[in-house]
């Protein structure tokens, strides 16, 4: 048997774990209907085969038709959400891996106009910030019917075959009435002592017993230091954990710290990358040491050494790895394999968690198998026969595509213009907080040369460059350069300088700096983070109604602390229309699109980022060569089936461009190009 810590079996009441690693709950929002249908079976599945010991699915399911889903949840009140939690609990169980799942009632956290239109409850009178609706205060008769809702709800769990719940209370309207900050009742649940404010949810534990009896598996993931004045303190939180585990009724405390109202609030919960890893896991094993209970957290815990380090000195009984596994969901496989340095980096982007909170699905930035299980395979299957593959360009599509192609037998040759793989990812590296971005590089750089993939940099290629090799297939991932074109003007603005300019260093910042970000994306902000903090006044401006709209909330959190203690403003629904020089300064004419309104404004240096424009020259120079003079079927391509366009008979390769070199999107639209175009060839 392994010594590995993490590898080590847990018996957790009658239910033995077979190592210490597990999901805790999340939602990728890939429920149908509210159920969790065959996308969210095969999505836990995939882990729960690669080793996962315990997948808590669900963040969270809602117990009660007044608590609904902000974004697209598991409904736990219908009854026919059953069937379909027994085909989840099959899945997983056929693979050794016990699953559980997390139940709420979201209170406050949600909007009336969901769901069936019924108000929003709490303790508290006030809005949460980050949903915005005022709720009204929670009735006898509300508290009842909740109460009645979470027993209702964890019997049906039972019934699909659940080994066990976890009840939400950060954040969540349990959490909203033991809170000092969001209890404003009177009376027996009200906010006046710690006894009062705890009833409700001792209420709905007692109840859950009553209706699921003492096998079955309950526990809390909870909050047990709000960190803010007047909330729970560290001190409240030790005894709140003592009385969960002196009630008999609790089987394992899931331990957080911090608040969840506000999206800065969260990302201290939930950190990001730049910020530290596993911040409050010393805190979690406080609370172990306090209880005796099984303990479990999640928080930025990304890479093995963490997690084996939250085990081994006891701290954690079993540690959450989760954004890790949406990462590469076969962790635990390549531990037990011996195969570690294989695993697929958590980069810390929070792409995922950003895109549910805007009401997409969870998605990886580096990793599009991920939720697509059902068509898209995280282990590359060999094609029948060898091919020679080139492709142009080392940007994260290109490297994707190198990766898949030689995983699938194929000979595969990368030209590089510059000296170094990365593409735009170079630029966003550029940032400390972000570095940790070169993993997605970095990771496919070591499966390519373990592959054998030969690559030419600072090369750059032409066509005949290209059909030297004599190649079967050609990727074009030459990528964008920015687009200084303003749609307005239709001309070049030359007056101006790109984001790219300031991130790179290329161009110094000026002291009285326009930053005008039509894309609403990281360079813009990149580019005003870099010219604040060299003491220059900057004004950030859209003609969007709110800034940076493609920077999503937890990601957002960091450049406004790093940009409001400097001299920066935020100027939206104005439009950059045209620049003309005046004496040694830049005269900038704004509108909006709400008037005809215009006026004229004087800064010295103007920075625009618009997006990119495809650096696609070599692809129309290799078309006419091409068998399928670059055409993509895209019914092949989004069924899983291979490229068999045939257009011109004296073709000699098929050709293809992916990522910016089609269009600007983002780094996982490149990927998943690539993936799901190589995966087949």
């Amino acid at each position: 048997m392994s010594k590995d810590p993490l590898l080590q079996p847990y018996q957790l009441k009658h239910l033995t774990l077979r190592n210490r690693i597990m999901t805790t709950s999340h939602e990728p929002a890939y429920p149908e209907n509210g159920m969790p249908t065959e996308r969210y079976c095969a999505y836990h599945a995939e882990r729960a085969k690669a080793g996962v010991a315990l997948a808590m699915t669900a963040g969270s399911a809602a117990v009660s038709k007044d608590s609904p889903p902000v974004f697209n949840n598991i409904l736990a009140y219908k009854d026919e959400v059953v069937p379909w939690i027994r085909r989840l609990t099959d899945a997983c169980h056929d693979h050794g891996c016990a699953v559980m799942i997390q139940l709420t009632h979201l209170g406050r956290r949600t909007r009336w106009d969901k769901g069936d239109w019924l108000p929003s409850v709490s303790s508290s009178r006030h809005r949460e910030p980050a949903h915005r609706a005022f709720p009204k205060l929670a009735e006898e008769w509300d508290i009842t019917r909740i109460t009645q809702d979470f027993a209702d709800a964890a019997e049906r769990m039972q019934a699909g075959g659940m080994d066990g719940i976890e009840l939400q209370v950060y954040g969540h309207l349990l959490d909203q009435f033991w809170s000092p900050l969001s209890n404003d009742l009177e009376g027996p649940y009200g906010g006046q002592t710690m006894e009062s404010r705890l009833q409700f949810p001792f209420d709905v534990l007692r109840a859950i017993r009553d209706r699921v009896g003492d096998t079955f598996i309950v526990g809390l993931r909870y909050t047990a230091d709000e960190a803010e004045a007047g909330g729970i303190t560290e001190e409240d939180g030790l005894e709140i954990s003592k009385r969960l585990a002196n009630s008999g009724m609790v089987d394992f405390l899931n331990v957080m710290r911090g608040r969840i109202h506000t999206d800065p609030a969260m990302t201290d919960v939930i950190p990001v990358q730049g910020m530290k890893s596993a911040p409050h896991l010393d805190f979690a094993g406080q609370v172990k040491a306090a209880t005796g209970l099984p303990t479990f957290h999640a928080a930025r815990i990304p890479d093995v050494a963490t997690a084996r380090h939250a085990i081994a000195s006891g701290q954690l009984d079993m540690v959450g790895m989760t954004r890790a596994h949406m990462a590469d969901p076969h962790i635990v496989q390549k531990i037990i394999n011996g195969r570690e340095d294989h695993i697929r980096p958590c980069v810390g982007a929070t792409y995922c968690l950003d895109r549910i909170y805007q009401a997409g699905e969870a998605l990886c930035i580096h990793n599009p198998a991920t939720g697509r299980e059902l068509s898209m395979p995280h282990d590359i299957p060999p094609a029948p026969q060898s091919k020679r593959v080139v492709v142009i360009g080392a940007g994260p599509g290109g490297l994707e595509a190198a990766r898949v192609a030689s995983a699938r037998g194929h000979e595969v040759t990368v030209l590089e213009a510059q000296p170094n793989p990365g593409g735009q990812i170079l630029l966003t590296s550029q940032n400390p907080r972000r570095r940790e971005m070169i993993g997605i590089i970095d990771w496919r750089m070591a499966q390519c040369a373990a592959r054998d993939v030969v690559f030419h940099f600072n090369t750059w290629a032409e066509a005949g460059d290209v059909t030297a090799l004599n190649p079967d297939i050609v990727v074009v991932a030459t990528g964008g350069l920015p687009n200084m074109e303003l749609f307005e003007s239709r001309k070049e603005q030359d007056l101006a300088v790109s984001a790219w300019d300031l991130i790179s260093d290329d161009v110094r910042p000026g002291q009285n700096i326009l930053v005008y970000d039509e894309s609403g994306d990281h360079p813009g902000l990149m580019a005003a983070e870099v010219a604040a903090a060299s003491g220059a006044q900057v004004e950030v401006m859209t003609p969007d109604r709110s800034f940076a709209p493609e920077i999503m909330g937890m990601n957002l959190v960091p450049y406004m602390r790093a940009l409001q203690d400097k001299d920066c403003t935020f100027t939206v629904a104005q439009r950059l229309l045209d620049i003309q020089r005046s004496g040694n300064k830049l005269s900038a004419k704004i509108g909006t699109d709400y008037s005809s309104h215009t006026r004229e404004k004087t800064y010295d240096q103007i920075v625009v980022n618009y997006g990119t424009l495809p650096l696609s020259d070599l692809y129309f120079d290799l078309l006419p060569m091409s068998s399928n003079l670059g055409e993509v079927d895209y019914a092949a391509l989004i069924n899983g089936q291979p490229q068999n366009v045939q257009r011109n008979t004296d073709g000699r390769f098929q050709l293809f461009r992916i990522g910016d070199a089609v269009s600007a999107r983002n780094t996982h639209a490149a990927i998943y190009d690539a993936l799901r175009l190589m995966k087949d060839l």
